[in-house]
Order: structure tokens, then sequence, then C-alpha cells
């Protein structure tokens, strides 16, 4: 083999997706468990688990490989075909394609987000801390069903955060005098002390000191030490006027800003654009329809098969993103029949009346 040559098999090799069999003996990852349908983010699935060699970095077919499959897809996505999921491996934070490698190529190149896929988690047993991690963060999200990943750096601190989330659910179960779920509470927590705290951490630039730690991190270290130890410490200019000694103080504290200031309390307009099988799209508008947030719906052909305005008011502290986030996970991608969604946040606008 000359030098010519060399150069080009290096380059192609390195363009490849990943290989699975590869990251799954460097992450000693052999136990699995079956996790079942979810809507999994394409930019997530970075290999496959035999096919490695056909697909490129980005997942595009390779020339070698022949395209007749992958344009008859491609063909059935655009005309709205329903297509079965995927097959999926899973390690950690990485998806890989045991069927469905056309599909993916497809759906990628026509700019979708998510698909569909069925998908059984390996999970790695190498002794490393950012898999201790991984397993902490996994238990702590199976337990918690929150809508978004807590991302922290140091081991252990997901056990005081539980303990959180528990202290918060036994002051709500007395305050109402009901029993409440532990997904419930959590929810509330997050809603009501967590994203307020990350959103004054945010705002006072306190992350910016701290280059190497999380929002989460940040949170963990502050909450401790204003509601474990009750000590004043100085975070920033005013945070601890703004952070009482108790977290429920807080919780009370932070409602109550919510009427001092109206601004930010204020709508929020946004666009979802819907993929949804063909069977059950009536249902699905007439569902949305009856959701007072959603203040129109409209039928299209092409990519997606609806287009949803929703306007909602921004909660104290949070970001429109989050507060989007949150309407569109709640209230239209659990839906029964919603295959995918991609949310449309306006920069500005211009409207007649």
């Amino acid at each position: 083999m000359n030098i010519f040559q060399r150069f080009f098999k290096k380059d192609d090799t390195e363009a490849e997706v990943k290989c699975f069999s590869e990251y799954q003996q460097e992450e000693a990852a052999f136990d699995a468990i079956e996790r079942g349908m979810q809507s999994v983010p394409l930019d997530r699935i970075v290999g496959s688990v035999g096919r490695y060699h056909d697909f490129d970095g980005q997942f595009r077919i390779k020339q070698h490989v022949p395209r007749e499959r992958f344009i008859r897809i491609k063909k059935a996505m655009l005309n709205g075909t329903p297509m079965p999921p995927v097959k999926l491996y899973q390690i950690k934070d990485e998806y890989y394609a045991l069927d469905g490698n056309h599909r993916i190529a497809a759906a990628k190149e026509l700019g979708h987000s998510e698909i569909n896929a069925c998908i059984v988690e390996f999970i790695p047993s190498k002794k490393s801390l950012d898999n201790i991690l991984y397993q902490e963060r996994a238990a702590f999200n199976k337990k918690f069903q929150l809508p978004y990943s807590i991302e922290l750096t140091e081991l252990g601190q997901y056990a005081y955060l539980e303990k959180q989330i528990t202290l918060h659910k036994a002051f709500l179960e007395k305050k109402s005098n009901n029993e409440i779920s532990l997904k419930d509470a959590a929810e509330d927590w997050y809603r009501t002390i967590y994203t307020p705290l990350v959103s004054i951490i945010k705002h006072g630039h306190l992350n910016y000191s701290f280059s190497k730690r999380t929002l989460s991190d940040l949170y963990v270290y502050i909450s401790h030490h204003q509601w474990e130890e009750g000590k004043q410490r100085k975070y920033g200019i005013g945070i601890d006027e703004l952070i009482p000694k108790d977290m429920e103080e807080f919780r009370n504290k932070m409602e109550k800003r919510k009427f001092n200031y109206p601004e930010m309390k204020r709508k929020i307009t946004a666009f979802v654009l819907l993929t949804t099988t063909a069977k059950d799209e009536f249902k699905i508008m007439e569902n949305l329809f009856s959701i007072d947030e959603i203040k129109e719906i409209h039928g299209v052909n092409g990519d997606f098969d609806m287009i949803v305005k929703i306007e909602i008011e921004r909660d104290l502290l949070s970001s429109d993103a989050e507060m989007i986030s949150l309407f569109v996970h709640d209230k239209i991608r659990l839906m029964n029949g919603v295959k995918s969604t991609r949310t449309l946040i306006p920069s500005f606008s211009k409207t007649k009346k």
C-alpha cells in the first residue's frame, strides 16, 4: 500500500460512525436492561452495532452502499408513511443502531430532531468517576422521573437532592393533608425550589466564576450551606438576602415575588411542529384544541402533520425555553399518537390586529 492509499484509508476510517462493540469493551458494559419505547434525539445516535463501516461520522450513507433502500425510506417519510421504531443499544448518553440504520440516516437528512426507538441499555461496570456519576444520575432520574436531567460532577450529591425532595414531599402532605406521589413532589420541588435558585445563580453570573462546575453543582453547594448549615455566605451581591435559611421559606418567598414583579409574568408565544400517526391525527387535533394555552392548530403537508400555536405565561425566574419545554413535554409529547415535535420560539415578531 502506497502513501496515497494509506492516507485515504485512514481518512475513511476516521469518518465512520462509532462501533458499538469497541465502546462496549471500553466501558465493560455487558449487563443489559430493556428500557422500552422512547423518543430519542437523533444527534445522540452516534454509532451502529454492525454497520458502522457503511455510514460516515454524520450518519450519511457511504458511496459503496447501494442507495435504493435509503431513497425508498426517505420518500416514504416525506409522504408521511408511519415508520416502525428503530432498535437502539444505549451506553450512558450515547445510542447505537441495532436495526433501522437507513431510517436514522433518512431522518437526519430530512432534518428531523427525534426518532421513536426500542431501547436496550447496557450498564457500564468499569470503575471510573464518570461511570459512577452516570449510575447515580440514572438511579435518580428513574426514581423521580423529572423532565430534565440534573448534571452533577461530585459523587454522593444526588443523595442530598433526594433528601430535599423527600423533605419537600412531607411538607406538601402536611400542608394539604393528602398523600403526594414521589413524582409529583419531585416536580413541585423542581419547579418551585430548584428552578428559582438556579435562575438566581445564573442571573448573578456565579457560574462564570466556577467554570468547571455545573449550575446543579452550585445549587447543591449553596442550598447545602444555606439550608443545612445555616451559615450566611457571600456568593454574590445581595444573594444572601434572596435565600432564606429554610428551604420552604425560600419557596414561599419566590411564590410571593410573582406579585411584586408582574413583568416576570408575561405571555410567551411559541410554535410546535408535530408529526403524528395518520389514524390518530383528528383525535390529536381535538385533544390539543381543548387545552387553553393552545390558540391555533393547522394541518399541513410535508415533513410535519400539524403546526400548533401556544401562548403561556412565564413563571418566576424561569426562562422562556424552560417554560415552553415543560409545557410541550407534559401537554403534547406524551399524547398518544404524537411521534415527534419541534419547537420554534420567535426571536422577534410583528403582528396585525
